[in-house]
């Protein structure tokens, strides 16, 4: 099959499962072609069946904003047309889907009919899809969309319970490349972060405010008074400096590392000892489902999708958002000895298996064949 996969290139969920998708079914025989408006960041190395085309948004005076758009949309067509693709599968609705409807149209008029897939990934719908600015031309453009998948039965319920979808949304869950993540830590990059044996916490995000990432400061500072530990921070956005300025209010910061934006999350990943995940809300939780396939135990919040993944007592353990009380007991029960964290790591790998790539790959194959 020629797909042609629209998304956003950052190192958001929706962006992330985009490209680990277009990468597994290149690596399959498929011919994928990325479409936005700067190579995704889990893109990487050289791929033979992967073809990328930047969206170019030129700018003139007239526009306070580039119609970025505008200009998706026509390099769709150009896309589609120059490449004699099967179908167009966009991930996040704004603005990929109306933009898709668009192209579609154009085509059509041509004599041209382009299949489009909608995968919904969560705040395009939980956050964004709802402000009325948006919310008519969401509802329009998903369900004009031949098909609509979304990544947790809890985002499915979301959307029917704030939109009047006319079609039926099929869930596909989030995946993982198990292999990618089953490495075995570095000691010597361990013994940098961790000289002394502490235990190493993990939280990675955008760092926006919906993560809530003062609560994982406040969690880890409970936690260190009792077992001496080290919290690395992987990722950047708006609420960064309210964590680093907490976490010199708390005595903490020498205790703490903000690392950045980084690509190969599987070696960070290699030698934590427990994620935390604090946010209001997760369609699902890739970055906790990421943790689990390296063998690292997640204390999150029971907010939308994350409870279809984290089992309480098995991967880890949940708390109603905000409390952080719950979450700084239960991270010292899992981190109370080597005997009791080992368990969950091996609980945790396991549970991750079950949403290895080879499994769900296959079921967008299937729903791509009912339109060819």
């Amino acid at each position: 099959m020629k797909i042609g996969i629209v998304c956003y290139p950052t190192f958001g969920g929706s962006g992330v499962l985009a490209t680990e998708l277009g990468k597994a079914l290149a690596q399959k025989g498929h011919l994928v072609h990325f479409i936005t408006y700067q190579q995704p960041v889990r893109l990487g190395s050289f791929t033979p069946n992967i073809l990328y085309h930047e969206v170019q948004v030129p700018t003139y005076p007239l526009f306070d904003y580039p119609p970025y758009e505008t200009a998706l949309a026509s390099t769709m067509v150009d896309v589609i047309k120059n490449n004699d693709l099967d179908l167009l599968h966009v991930h996040y609705a704004i603005p990929h889907a109306s933009a898709a409807y668009m192209a579609k149209q154009i085509l059509k008029k041509e004599g041209k009919h382009i299949p489009v897939i909608t995968t919904l990934h969560g705040t395009d719908i939980t956050l964004v899809g709802r402000d009325k600015t948006y919310a008519p031309v969401v509802t329009f453009s998903i369900n004009e969309s031949d098909a609509i998948t979304a990544v947790s039965e809890n985002l499915k319920a979301e959307t029917l319970s704030h939109f009047h979808i006319e079609k039926e949304i099929e869930v596909i869950l989030n995946f993982v490349d198990v292999s990618r993540f089953n490495r075995k830590p570095i000691d010597a990059f361990r013994k940098v972060i961790a000289p002394n044996g502490e235990r190493i916490f993990l939280h990675a995000s955008n760092f926006r405010k919906i993560k809530r990432v003062q609560d994982v400061v406040q969690i880890f500072a409970e936690v260190n008074k009792q077992v001496p530990s080290k919290l690395l921070f992987v990722g950047d956005g708006p609420e960064r400096s309210t964590a680093e300025d907490l976490s010199r209010e708390l005595g903490v910061c020498d205790e703490i590392r903000f690392v950045g934006k980084q690509e190969q999350m599987e070696d960070i990943l290699a030698i934590a000892d427990l994620f935390l995940l604090t946010s209001e809300y997760e369609s699902f939780g890739l970055a906790a489902l990421e943790a689990m396939a390296a063998g690292v135990p997640v204390v999150s919040t029971n907010a939308g999708g994350l409870a279809e993944i984290n089992i309480p007592g098995v991967t880890g353990f949940m708390s109603n958002v905000g409390d952080v009380h719950s979450m700084t007991a239960q991270a010292l029960s899992i981190l109370k000895d080597d005997a009791t964290l080992q368990g969950y790591k091996e609980r945790a790998a396991a549970h991750a298996k079950k949403y290895d790539i080879h499994y769900i790959v296959p079921q967008y194959e299937k729903l791509y064949e009912r339109f060819l």
